[in-house]
């Protein structure tokens, strides 16, 4: 386990605050130094090392030795060959914690087209978070190789028996690792989110009540009309007298009144004789005698037809002695 605090987990390399380089004497005499432009890689790593991975990957084009001529030397089938070998590669096969912070990262090295085991000391400069949040830690290390053995054999001798380009390299490395915010997620989400989900339990309810006033919200305003009519009433004692029922006797003397309620007019019959137009009807049902007959009576009749009968009788009686004395 390492002892290291806050380093286990997914960290990704930031290639704009790292540096992958190298650099070897030239004639003998000097050292030049060179540096790779394009890197990228990520390193896993677990509580217990001997499950941790690492990987860097090199883009052999950008090498970048400040010098147009040499790094298009460089480029070329006598050193990279970056048209057929485009890619550097280091794949890690064990990581061990040597001392407090001291790494030691062995792995498979691919140069060309050839794969050797390389192991590369590494020291852990410090772990902080940047004023952008972002965790960060500092790696520092370098390892000494012989290009030879990957395949790099071109050079030149010297007048003085020396050559142009030493044989050993010095690989330097100054990286800058970014942690995974999304990898500590998982650790923590579950707790996370049965907090998450303890706080959103509330607000379902809350949910609920508020569809509940909305179907009570509905009711009232079925009920709204009955309890709005008699607050009217009160607030109006006006309209009470505009209903019908109170204004039905009052309806008999103006006709439009009794015109425009419908039901009031069964009771036309009893106002007969004030409404004109009604008495006219029932005029015409009856015909003008009716008055005339109830002043003729019964017995008025019988008299009439008493002397009727007497002035028939005598007429009779009149015509029988005419008859006899030969009158006419």
């Amino acid at each position: 386990m390492t002892e290291a605090p806050g380093i286990t987990g997914h960290w990704d390399i930031d290639p704009t605050h790292s540096r992958l380089g190298f650099s070897t004497r030239h004639a003998m005499v000097s050292r030049v130094r060179g540096a790779f432009n394009e890197v990228s890689g990520s390193a896993d790593i677990a509580e217990d090392l001997s499950q941790s991975t690492a990987t860097v990957i090199i883009e052999t084009a950008s090498v970048d030795t400040r010098s147009e001529d040499r790094d298009n030397h460089l480029r070329s089938a006598d050193f990279f060959d970056v048209e057929t070998y485009p890619e550097m590669r280091f794949v890690s096969s064990a990581i061990d914690e040597v001392d407090e912070g001291s790494f030691i990262v062995t792995g498979e090295l691919t140069i060309r087209d050839m794969t050797k085991t390389v192991s590369v000391p590494l020291e852990l400069i410090g772990i902080d978070t940047d004023p952008f949040g972002n965790l960060r830690a500092g790696l520092e290390g370098s390892r000494r190789i012989d290009r030879k053995d990957w395949g790099v054999t071109w050079n030149t001798k010297l007048d003085s028996g020396g050559v142009l380009v030493s044989d050993k390299i010095t690989l330097e490395f100054e990286l800058s690792l970014i942690k995974k915010v999304d990898e500590e997620a998982p650790t923590d989400s579950p707790e996370a989110a049965d907090q998450e989900e303890t706080s959103t339990v509330p607000p379902a309810p809350a949910t609920e009540a508020t569809s509940a006033p909305e179907a009570d919200t509905t009711a009232p305003q079925a009920a709204a009309p009955a309890a709005n009519a008699p607050e009217n009433s009160a607030d109006a004692p006006a309209p009470e007298p505009a209903q019908p029922t109170p204004e039905a006797p009052e309806s008999v003397t103006p006709t439009p009144v009794a015109d425009e309620t419908a039901p009031p007019a069964p009771k036309t019959p009893e106002n007969a004789a004030s409404v004109a137009p009604n008495a006219e009807p029932a005029g015409t049902e009856f015909p003008p005698p009716p008055p005339v007959k109830p002043a003729e009576t019964p017995a008025d009749k019988q008299a009439d037809k008493t002397p009727e009968t007497n002035q028939s009788d005598s007429q009779s009686s009149g015509s029988a002695f005419g008859k006899i004395f030969g009158l006419r």
